[in-house]
């Protein structure tokens, strides 16, 4: 296959049954903390040296709108870039694809319009189908000026330049995607800049994925932004707030990819290490570890790795199931909804509604699959209960990956089975990590 990340990507891949794996793997660096780098550096006085920087098609989009606003954004190396930041960008017109990135968009769409100018923010068909009709309305509760160009409540979107009033605390939902919450804070030292006024946000009902929220206070403040937060419904930005670039920051490694690899140790006996995340980590999908541990794996946490040593389902073991509330780590859920074939009993994953809103409706996609390897399975608005395979109902089946890497990368622990497994349109991986099925084959030949 392809692994280049270029625009040709092979039909499909298939993996015979596996056995064992081991050997070690450096994950490439975090999609969520890579877009939040590259728009806190865009916007900070000074120039921001980013090490480690994910090079993949969301991140991609990232720079290159950062460079169609006027943004000197320098790269030395698909890993390293340098970019000199600004409180004002230079272009206030622009015409924007962003293509399927969540994380490039609606922070963008938050920054441009508490900035004002004239743009129009696009990305592909199913990006239009992702709500963001929450973010607007709280955006316009600022004064910001933004209309639909197309559905009311999806992109694309037009933003023109309004008269900003941070007097009154701004709203927002929390129950449909964190990216509304995160794309608010990261926007609101603009804002308070503009308007002389603290920015209060409000958060209206419950909050999904809090750790993500986390990952984006804290680089706030490493970017010179410290945000006051009263529990989980009230964050004050002063009116004072200013970003200041931190010289160099390197980014650490993708923990929703390290749930994989997880996954891999805890099924294929290992020891499998991962490099580029441990237990010092600011992304809450490193709490994946604690699943593969209690369904039966042991995992060492180092500063910068993990180390997994699992249980040979093929040689007939089975990992524990689980009944298991999965919002505060919605991504890697779906490595255990995989693993779930190979448990001693039925798995349930609750609270997992956001699902429905990513890159494709995964809880009927993950329905549809894990059914068509053979498997039993029940979902309703927001969980999804597997019942595991024994070796005389996995049924040889062509996954379909709906252009949703989550679903190419999980749906290959999917190789333990006894029948060969076939991934379509492997190269959807791209999106965050175009080299994965070189590494996850790598670990099975060392196995």
């Amino acid at each position: 296959m392809n692994t280049t990340g270029a625009a040709v990507r092979e039909p499909s891949l298939l993996l015979e049954p596996a056995v064992h794996a081991r050997g070690t793997v450096t994950l490439p660096g975090s999609k969520s903390i890579s877009n939040r780098a590259l728009l806190l550096a865009a916007l900070a006085e000074g120039e921001t040296e980013l090490e480690g920087l994910l090079d993949s098609d969301d991140t991609r989009v990232m720079r290159d709108a950062l460079r169609t606003l006027g943004l000197d954004l320098r790269q030395d190396n698909p890993g390293r870039v340098s970019l000199a930041g600004a409180a004002e960008w230079p272009r206030k017109q622009a015409e924007l694809f962003l293509g399927n990135a969540g994380t490039a968009f609606r922070p963008l769409t938050a920054a441009l319009a508490v900035m004002g100018g004239d743009y129009h923010l696009s990305g592909v068909p199913r990006m239009h189908e992702r709500p963001i009709g929450d973010l607007v309305q709280a955006l316009r509760g600022l004064g910001c000026e933004i209309a639909y160009a197309g559905q009311e409540g999806y992109p694309p979107l037009r933003i023109g330049l309004g008269p900003l009033d941070a007097q009154r605390p701004v709203r927002v939902r929390g129950s449909v995607s964190s990216q509304f919450l995160t794309a608010l804070l990261m926007a609101a030292p603009i804002a308070a800049r503009r308007s002389g006024h603290d920015v209060v946000i409000e958060l209206d009902g419950p909050l999904i994925s809090k750790p993500y929220i986390l990952i984006t206070l804290n680089l706030m403040e490493r970017f010179g932004v410290r945000v006051g937060r009263e529990g989980w419904e009230r964050f004050v930005i002063p009116a004072d707030a200013r970003y200041r670039a931190p010289g160099h920051y390197r980014i650490e490694g993708d923990a929703s990819s390290a749930s994989y690899f997880l996954g891999l140790g805890a099924i294929a006996g290992g020891p499998v290490r991962i490099e580029g995340v441990g237990g010092d980590s600011i992304q809450g999908d490193v709490a994946f570890a604690e699943v593969v541990e209690a369904m039966g794996a042991q995992v060492e946490r180092e500063a910068g790795a993990l180390v997994v040593r699992g249980r040979a389902v093929a040689d007939g073991e089975r990992l524990r199931a689980f009944d298991r509330d999965f919002n505060l780590i919605p991504d890697a859920a779906m490595t255990a909804a995989v693993l779930a074939l190979y448990a001693d009993g039925p798995c349930r994953l609750r609270n997992i509604a956001s699902w429905r809103v990513k890159e494709t409706d995964r809880i009927a996609a993950m329905h549809a699959e894990l059914a068509r390897l053979g498997a039993r399975v029940e979902s309703d608005a927001d969980s999804l209960t597997v019942h595991p395979l024994q070796a005389a109902d996995w049924r040889a089946a062509e996954i379909r990956t709906y252009d949703d890497h989550r679903m190419a990368m999980c749906f290959s622990l999917a190789a333990f089975g006894p029948v060969p497994v076939t991934i379509l349109d492997p190269g959807c991986v791209s999106k965050t990590y175009p080299d994965y099925f070189v590494d996850f084959r790598r670990l099975l030949a060392a196995g």
